[in-house]
């Protein structure tokens, strides 16, 4: 007979039967809905429509096992309880609830939280239908929580580290502005994601993700459009930083000397302004590292 929902005690686990394949393979066993739950830390947030498949588990049963680590739960009684977290499957887990079906194939996998997690995420990175942001927080997950560096994220994925990097960049960008992106059908693009983030200010991203959506901009036409404001921007910048440093360099009698580096792919630019008139190689070398320690020190202060 089937599990009723709700046979969860730990004298039912001897009684779960094996889930073969033809041939008499093992490949998992029929394990009680009322026992297995999801995993709060797993990255896909929108599991979407699920009307085709609870139609199709109703119809034929669940056909592919879910894929589960167990956690053992000690009772009032002091008995031990066998719960599962699900790795990978959620969407026909919650599929088979809505259907009826009061247990499903599962297969019992022995790793750890972290090890769990990284499965889900190439399970889900493999599927390609994560949203870039969902996969942002997912690989943050791995980060935060589980203490990854972003070499073995890269690894444990697939992705190259510059990837990485670039997903987890993603996280940087106002709630607001997101929201914007997830609602006029933008957020599906990395890239063209990462190109908006190039304006800085929420105000700017969010128009921006508006023409985007209103004139169907391709990825070139947005870079293009955002090089041409910075452009103008900088400019604006360049024409009041000479204008303070000629005011001060009056006062002072010198003229200022004002270091400026772009890079190669046009990615960034640097513009270091000194209150002198000569400026020797280790005098830029010096301004240089005092920055960076500066940034070092506020990336490794702790967030209060």
């Amino acid at each position: 007979m089937p599990t009723k929902e709700g046979e969860t005690g730990p004298d039912t686990a001897h009684t779960l039967g094996e889930v073969r394949r033809p041939g008499g393979r093992t490949v998992g066993r029929m394990v009680p809905l009322a026992r297995i739950e999801p995993d709060p830390d797993q990255p896909r947030r929108d599991l979407g429509s699920l009307d085709g498949l609870t139609a199709s588990i109703r119809a034929r049963g669940v056909l592919e096992p879910i894929l589960a680590r167990p956690i053992d739960q000690v009772g009032p009684d002091g008995a031990t309880w066998r719960r599962y977290r699900i790795i990978s499957g959620e969407r026909r887990y919650r599929a088979a609830r809505r259907a009826g079906l009061v247990e499903i194939p599962l297969i019992e996998m022995e790793v750890s939280p972290p090890d769990a997690l990284e499965i889900a995420l190439v399970e889900n990175l493999q599927r390609a239908d994560l949203t870039p942001f969902e996969e942002a927080e997912g690989l943050r997950t791995l980060v935060q929580r589980h203490g990854y560096t972003h070499d073995r994220v890269a690894g444990a994925v697939g992705r190259s580290r510059v990837s990485v990097t670039e997903s987890l960049g993603l996280l940087r960008m106002p709630g607001a502005a997101r929201e914007t992106a997830t609602q006029v059908g933008v957020a599906s693009s990395k890239s063209m994601l990462l190109e908006v983030m190039k304006l800085g200010s929420e105000a700017s991203m969010i128009r921006m993700l508006e023409r985007i959506a209103e004139h169907g901009l391709t990825r070139a036409e947005v870079r293009a459009e955002i090089r041409k404001r910075r452009s103008l921007a900088k400019e604006h910048e360049e024409e009041a930083a000479v204008a303070e440093t000629g005011a001060a360099g009056q006062d002072a009698g010198k003229k200022a000397h004002v270091f400026r580096f772009r890079s190669g792919d046009d990615r960034f630019s640097v513009s270091l302004s000194f209150r002198q008139e000569v400026v020797e190689e280790n005098d830029l070398i010096v301004a240089l590292e005092e920055l960076l320690a500066e940034l070092r020190r506020s990336r490794d202060e702790p967030e209060p």
